[in-house]
């Protein structure tokens, strides 16, 4: 059955060609603008949910989150609207490629060096993201999508920002936060331990998100062994995530990446890293065959630290001593022969005998001196 959307103009500029995408809320279609001479995607919401005020306030939360966002690994929004029979879209680039799940399903688990250049572009998204006070809340594969940009291959870009929770700081003023406390968003694969809870997120629950993306990535499986969504939800709150090198031990993996994949994994988002800056930057260094910085866990701050790379060990060194008690250094030498002083000669020999005798008699003529002088007187 032909699609009612394909050959209809949208905002007069954009002629729909095909139809690439589908979901529970709408569809995605490819699209030509002539005037620029370009391809882009539309997403349409379907028009039977324009009844649903909670599924038109998220498809437009989405557009509006996307639209705040310029990182070039975000997919960019270029226009929103309504349609004539009243169904909501936005437009947004065309992308050619695969997400990451599809990557891994077609080629099995991916090289970690390659998996940590991508995911540290990733970070770097969403790092902008959450500085501008947006979670994404549903970050796992399906929604990574890895193209070509500019020549340069495997460029993620972060897609469906449909769950994303605009913060306080993008609220305009007499708007209301629709994703309050108690409701539970998201996959259940790749949702953190607070999301599971349905507790108030921060950017650490996407961080907890990416870790999990990570590990499927580097192992070709999830960091649990269970069969339900509700077995999932269950494992991210109270069971420990099964190590890389345990869940797939025929293979390896770069030095300090199964500390930093676990780091994003912690239970309490006070212990995961403070940043997806920061993440990105440890992937980075992991990528670099460099040593990963492990700044201590901290508090999300809009300035994040980033962990420079380590210098080699040093042998440990001993404690100072106070200033006054401090002494210097001890430098032992072979003794080294000294050269003997010459002799010394008959002159000198003689030299101290003739100064006295000189003395002597200085001495005897001013007293004869004194004595005529006081009997002439």
């Amino acid at each position: 059955m032909t699609d009612s959307y394909v050959g209809r103009d949208v905002a007069g500029q954009f002629r729909i060609l095909q139809k690439i995408g589908a979901g529970g809320m709408g569809a995605v279609y490819k699209a030509e603008q002539p005037d620029m001479n370009r391809h882009v995607a539309i997403k349409i919401l379907h028009p039977r949910y324009l009844s649903r005020a909670d599924l038109v306030s998220r498809f437009r939360r989405e557009a509006r989150a996307m639209s705040h966002l310029s990182h070039p690994n975000t997919a960019r929004v270029f226009l929103y609207g309504q349609l004539d029979d009243g169904a909501c879209y936005f437009v947004m680039e065309y992308l050619e490629g695969r997400n990451l799940a599809q990557v891994v399903r077609a080629e099995g688990p991916m090289d970690p060096l390659r998996a940590c250049r991508i995911m540290a572009q990733v970070c770097g998204a969403l790092d902008e993201a959450h500085r501008g006070g947006i979670v994404h809340r549903d970050l796992k594969p399906e929604n990574i999508f890895l193209t070509v940009q500019g020549g340069i291959e495997d460029f993620p870009k972060v897609l469906d920002f449909g769950l994303a929770k605009v913060t306080e700081k993008q609220m305009r003023p007499g708007s209301m936060i629709l994703t309050r406390e108690g409701m539970v968003f998201g996959t259940p694969e790749f949702m953190s331990p607070e999301q599971a809870r349905g507790k108030t997120l921060d950017a650490r629950s996407d961080i907890y998100s990416l870790g999990v993306i990570l590990y499927e990535l580097v192992t070709g499986k999830l960091p649990f062994d269970a069969r339900q969504p509700i077995e999932y939800i269950q494992l991210h709150v109270n069971a420990e995530p099964i190590p890389l090198s345990q869940r797939t031990p025929e293979r390896s993996f770069p030095p300090g990446l199964e500390a930093v994949v676990m780091r994003a994994l912690a239970k309490e988002p006070e212990q995961r890293w403070a940043s997806a800056a920061e993440l990105g930057h440890a992937l980075e260094q992991i990528a670099n065959g460099q040593m990963v910085g492990m700044p201590p866990p901290s508090t999300p701050t809009t300035n994040p630290q980033v962990a420079l790379p380590q210098q080699p060990p040093q042998q440990p060194q001993q404690p100072q001593q106070p200033q006054a008690q401090q002494q210097p250094p001890v430098v032992q030498t072979p003794p080294v022969a000294q050269p003997m002083p010459p002799p010394p000669s008959p002159m000198q020999t003689k030299l101290p005998w003739i100064v006295l005798g000189a003395g002597v008699l200085l001495a005897l003529g001013g007293a004869v001196a004194l004595v005529v002088a006081l009997t002439t007187r």
